[in-house]
């Protein structure tokens, strides 16, 4: 994610709810302070992180309004340093940026400053996340406060912006004066743009209410930016691209949480579908992607890991099978050239498809569909050997435009005649996919034996599902 937020677009005519308030970590030299000191304004920067309850929010000597109802946004430089004369300080921003209302004395005040709080890490983002979480570097009553995490809508990855070079990142073109810019952006804090999602992009059931604000703020506040003009159409394409941005601003907010308390914040897959009849897709925070460990979130229609058998050589090994589908006929192996044992895999998960279509695909014609394989080895064995039922699994996703199953792996030798062969190193496989980080391992239940040789501690860290054939296997691979 490479967009700037500025937090300008504040309430986003989410008045009665608050501001817009966002985190942002990276690196020092990205513009982070500068870009609220200097640009705007209405923009506000409290250096150091020091405040008062009083130049904060109001001053019950005085009455004089305090900074949240002077500008559009207050924004806490050197996020570790934040703290407040008083005990109760931190409790009250923590009311205001969940209602955008306070209560001093007897009266009860509303605002809509927004709250950005921006900082530096000390080491690198794999370090953070290995010896705690990625808002650590708040100060501690707010660090492992799931409550207050709650009320950041966005957590803005700082360490994905470069540090500023004028050679590289200035221009000598023209361009509008910031004083012009930051009146526009102030103009366009009234009103909402959220129902430019209404009736097109339908959010996933891992979203909460605090989750569905956060997103709509932030898509409401980006195609305010993007398209000013409320005349303007907005394409699909655009309005996707800041969906999921905005999905995974907010998302990466949910995964501190559950690193935090796991049992109550567990399911941060994060989805939407473009259109009633779209696929759902689901999106992920890149700093937790990784290219050899299976996921959790569900991986998109076609698309499987899987555990071949291997060979003596080289033991078994990882591959990850995509899928695709169109109008057509056959099936075309994109890897060139391809190995004899995967092309052996694919025509045998390709004749059960044919033979069987209507117990796994219902009415949809395989024959009148192409599709296109491609298989990624991540391990040292390369053949593709004993792939036939991922491949199965992989058509019928593709042709279904259903998910499967996040976390999973497939294993399972398919022949011709549908029935599954026995798996030779169940052990072996079980190992492998507790390395690779799996959730849950479908095998054949013909291997169940072989199993009581894994130990103890191993049983513990994966769920093993068994599948009596390969109808079944599709059945427990997809999800609903």
């Amino acid at each position: 994610m490479r967009f700037r937020f500025s937090g300008r677009f504040g309430t986003d005519g989410f008045g009665w709810l608050g501001g817009y308030n966002m985190v942002e970590l990276g690196p020092r030299g990205t513009g982070k302070s500068h870009l609220f000191q200097q640009i705007s304004p209405y923009s506000h920067l409290i250096s150091g992180g020091k405040a008062t309850v009083a130049k904060m929010f109001v001053n019950n000597a005085s009455g004089q309004r305090g900074l949240v109802c002077q500008y559009d946004v207050v924004c806490f430089d050197e996020v570790s340093g934040i703290s407040f004369d008083q005990k109760d300080g931190v409790n009250i921003m923590k009311g205001y940026m969940a209602s955008g209302q306070f209560s001093r004395g007897k009266e009860n005040i509303r605002a809509d400053g927004s709250i950005v709080m921006v900082g530096n890490f000390d080491v690198d983002v794999d370090q953070q996340q290995r010896i705690g979480h990625l808002l650590s570097p708040l100060p501690p009553e707010m660090r492992n406060d799931t409550a207050f995490m709650d009320r950041i809508h966005a957590f803005v990855p700082g360490w994905d912006f470069p540090k500023l070079k004028a050679s590289e990142h200035l221009t000598n073109h023209f361009g509008l004066v910031s004083d012009f810019l930051s009146e526009c952006w102030n103009k366009l804090r009234a009103g909402s743009r959220v129902n430019v999602l209404q009736g097109r992009v339908y959010l996933g059931g891992a979203l909460s209410g605090r989750d569905i604000e956060a997103v709509n703020k932030t898509v409401s506040g980006l195609t305010k930016l993007l398209f000013p003009s409320t005349d303007a159409s907005v394409p699909d394409q655009d309005l996707e691209w800041m969906v999921r941005i905005a999905l995974e601003s907010r998302r990466r907010v949910k995964e501190q949480q559950k690193r935090v308390f796991k049992s109550e914040f567990r399911n941060t897959h994060f989805s939407y579908t473009i259109g009633a009849e779209g696929v759902e897709q689901f999106v992920s925070t890149p700093e937790l992607h990784s290219d050899e460990a299976i996921e959790t979130d569900p991986l998109p229609p076609g698309q499987v890991w899987a555990v071949g058998t291997g060979s003596m050589e080289t033991g078994v090994g990882l591959y990850r099978l995509e899928v695709t589908s169109g109008p057509g006929s056959g099936v075309k192996i994109l890897n060139q050239p391809a190995p004899p044992a995967l092309k052996e895999s694919v025509r045998v998960g390709e004749q059960n498809l044919y033979t069987r279509a209507k117990e796994l695909v219902g009415d949809r014609d395989p024959r009148e569909h192409e599709f296109s394989v491609q298989m990624r080895a991540v391990d040292a064995d390369r053949s593709g050997t004993g792939l036939g039922l991922a491949a199965l699994v992989a058509l019928c996703g593709s042709l279904l435009g259903k998910n499967t199953k996040g976390g999973t792996i497939i294993v399972g030798a398919l022949n011709l005649g549908g029935s599954i062969d026995m798996i030779p190193n169940a052990v072996q496989i079980a190992e492998l996919a507790i390395d690779k980080q799996a959730q849950t391992l479908l095998m054949p239940v013909t291997a169940r034996r072989q199993l009581n040789d894994l130990p103890d501690d191993l049983w513990t860290q994966i769920s093993i599902e068994f599948y009596k054939d390969a109808a079944d296997a599709v059945f427990k691979a997809l999800v609903e």
